[in-house]
């Protein structure tokens, strides 16, 4: 173990920070690993090791940060606003840094790690990077030494950037571009990512110091549109620049091709159009490693999705935020009561055949019953700046706290007892989707599918009663399709069962 000091990691839930505690806890780091949520904390794999300690702090709240990081040697500071739902996310970033800024103080730590974006600071320079640099410079103004390091396009699967490409090239054979396609970037495969955070906290001589880091090969984005075809088996795709079109534009087709949601996608095409490329190598003499190309590190990005072995998702990052109607009861703005739709049937099977089951729905398997209604409700997200459908899950079999599914979070997760989704796509409400299992007797089971929908005033009254039409014949159909999937005999049902003392109505 390493002299026994203690490491944090902020945002030990999102893309980076899941991975990186799994790598210094096998460099024989003691973690504390911090998110807001700490259902998703208890649902990673790292969980369970006995050098993992969990701690729940929001970045916005500095008397929770600074207990979290109370005892520690050094944090990983890797936080970004920029997911569905936030707006102004650089005005959040801002005031998470100084709040980390300060924290860090008072906590008495020894020092800060940021994973951060490259760019230059000019007009020129897109707001997400723009960003980047201002987070970066406002925690190295403390007195907590920051080691900065600047990373362009992060290679590996379930990156954003990765899915981004993915999409594209696997989708289009003939795409018409923006300029940006031949703006030059320097990739990084996450694996080099990883190695360099964790090798920089063992080499002191990293402390106070800002450094760029990117893989073997300097690219077009064109370039890499013809790697990934090579890569995954496709013929070259045909690429029209067009100058008219500009980033703002490219983020629409990014949005409605890729999974990305534009919250993402459009701070991200916007910075297509700035050079990224290292201005300096020292890293490579301070924490060395075997650099992947680009080639090497699509390769292998595409071989761990081909068999579901991502870890860690781009979509994993969010607010994770629990409604206070969860439960229902008064609708604290919409001046009446949660709404329900729900349907039960009872069914010869156990209650861990039927979870297996449940807990497969969405992504490449569908939803069971009506497909062809979810992809249309899919594609009008989508139109409207949604998640859609394309988001899928991160694996085809298992689902924990904080997963996405399709336009769905996963809230809740008690194995053969109950499922809980909470709605992202665009409404004019809050929805929440919930799969009750409960044993009768031996091998009888009832599940209850219940939909919740809390109205945003008018317009939300006007969304939902239009399809309670449509929710009967689609919940049935799939609570049937349930029983034929398991192959076990319908008892009874499906119905629509009374109200066990809810305040919920119709």
């Amino acid at each position: 173990m390493k002299d026994n000091r203690i490491v944090a990691v902020l945002g030990a839930t999102g893309y980076i920070g899941g991975r990186l505690v799994a790598t210094l806890l096998e460099r024989g780091w003691r973690v504390r690993a911090v998110g807001r949520n700490p259902e998703k904390l208890r649902c990673r794999p790292f969980a369970a090791h006995e050098n993992v300690e969990l701690a729940q702090a929001d970045a916005l709240d500095q008397p929770a940060l600074t207990e979290a990081l109370r005892g520690c040697y050094a944090v990983y500071y890797l936080v970004h606003s920029m997911y569905p739902g936030v707006k102004n996310f650089e005005d959040r970033d801002k005031r998470a840094a100084i709040i980390m800024r300060d924290a860090a103080k008072e906590a008495g730590l020894e020092r800060i790690i940021y994973l951060g974006g490259l760019g230059d600071m000019d007009k020129d320079l897109s707001e997400h990077l723009k960003s980047r640099m201002e987070v970066g410079e406002i925690l190295g103004s403390g007195p907590v030494p920051l080691t900065w390091l600047r990373a362009a396009m992060i290679i590996g699967s379930g990156s954003a950037s990765f899915e981004i490409l993915r999409y594209l090239v696997d989708r289009l054979p003939v795409m018409i571009t923006p300029a940006w396609v031949k703006s030059l970037c320097q990739p990084i495969a996450v694996t080099n990512v990883l190695e360099y955070l964790a090798g920089c906290l063992e080499n002191p001589e990293t402390a106070g110091r800002t450094m760029d880091i990117g893989g073997p090969d300097i690219l077009s984005y064109r370039d890499l549109f013809d790697i990934y075809a090579r890569a995954a088996g496709l013929r070259q795709r045909l690429i029209i620049p067009v100058p008219v079109l500009t980033p703002k534009l490219s983020s629409y087709w990014i949005q409605m091709v890729t999974p990305v949601p534009a919250s993402l996608s459009r701070p991200l095409a916007e910075g297509l159009r700035n050079k990224v490329v290292c201005r300096e190598n020292s890293i490579r003499e301070l924490v060395p490693t075997r650099l992947l190309t680009c080639e090497e590190a699509i390769g292998r990005a595409l071989e761990r999705t081909v068999r579901h072995e991502v870890e860690t998702c781009w979509s994993d990052a969010g607010l994770q935020r629990v409604p206070e109607w969860i439960d229902c009861g008064d609708a604290p703005y919409a001046g009446g009561t949660v709404l329900e739709s729900a349907h039960t049937l009872t069914l010869a099977a156990t209650p861990a055949q039927v979870w297996k089951a449940i807990t497969r729905l969405g992504g490449d398997e569908g939803w069971m019953y009506g497909d062809w209604m979810w992809k249309i409700r899919g594609i009008c997200d989508k139109l409207i700046g949604g998640p859609g459908l394309r988001r899928g899950r991160r694996d085809p079999d298992k689902l924990r706290v904080g997963d996405a599914l399709d336009f769905w979070r996963v809230l809740v997760v008690e194995e053969n007892r109950r499922l809980r989704l909470l709605a992202e796509m665009k409404l004019p409400g809050e929805a929440l989707l919930q799969f009750d299992v409960e044993e009768e007797r031996p091998g009888s089971t009832k599940v209850t599918l219940r939909a919740r929908f809390l109205p945003r005033g008018l317009w939300g009254i006007v969304y939902w009663y239009p399809l309670i039409p449509v929710h009967g014949p689609l919940f049935r159909g799939m609570l049937t399709a349930l029983a034929r999937k398991i192959g076990g005999k319908i008892l009874s049902g499906p119905i629509t069962p009374p109200k066990e003392g809810s305040q919920c109505r119709l």
